[in-house]
């Protein structure tokens, strides 16, 4: 099990890159993370921290129904909680999720109803379980609301449709989740770059 601190560490510095990148601006964005696929805990991110100046002490503890747990009862946890509480229901053997509010996932968004596709990208094997850069893959897009027990609803009805760990929110971002870190990293960065490619072949192809 890695130590605890350590992946404070890890992803505090992960969350002040994505901001480096531009993904993560100004206070947006949530993180989160668990000991194993068994704890009853998760630390995320707590609301109004410049990502830029994210640091470990910046993480607070919530139980799986998204409330503080007692000693953190007074800090005020991502608005957003409510979606990281159901991914761990979801996908009880994953461990780390990361969201972004990338330009690339907010206008690809505008240009497609229920799912953007991908198919023939080297890159597309970034995703567990992807062998080849032949198929063609789905990744779903969910409308924005500011009611999370309204979207978890809609997660639940379409979370047959999360098989690359991963969703873009439209107007609003991506989340995507892993077994660890590294996985996590893996997924957000591999759809991130379809993001980028496939709308810049889109002004190119209508240009």
């Amino acid at each position: 099990m890695q130590d605890i601190y350590e992946l404070k560490e890890q992803l505090a510095q992960t969350i002040r890159t994505y901001h480096a990148k531009g993904w993560s601006p100004a206070t947006s964005t949530n993180y989160s993370f668990r000991e194993n696929a068994d704890a009853d805990v998760i630390y995320i991110s707590r609301s109004g921290i410049d990502k830029s100046q994210f640091h470990e002490e910046d993480f607070m503890r919530v139980a799986m129904d998204g409330h503080p747990v007692l000693e953190d009862r007074e800090i005020k946890p991502s608005a957003e909680t409510l979606i990281h509480c159901v991914l761990y229901r979801f996908f009880p053997e994953n461990t780390v999720i990361l969201h972004s509010h990338s330009v690339y996932s907010v206008l690809n968004s505008q240009l497609f109803e229920e799912s953007i596709s991908f198919e023939g990208y080297e890159i597309q094997k970034g995703f567990a379980g992807q062998t080849t850069h032949d198929n063609k893959i789905h990744i779903p897009i969910l409308p924005n609301s500011q009611d999370m027990v309204e979207f978890s609803t809609w997660m639940q009805a379409r979370k047959d449709e999360f098989q690359h760990h991963a969703f873009v929110i439209r107007n609003h971002g991506t989340y995507a989740w892993g077994k660890n870190l590294f996985e996590a990293k893996r997924h957000l960065e591999t759809l991130e770059y379809l993001l980028e490619v496939n709308y810049k072949k889109l002004i190119v192809t209508y240009k």
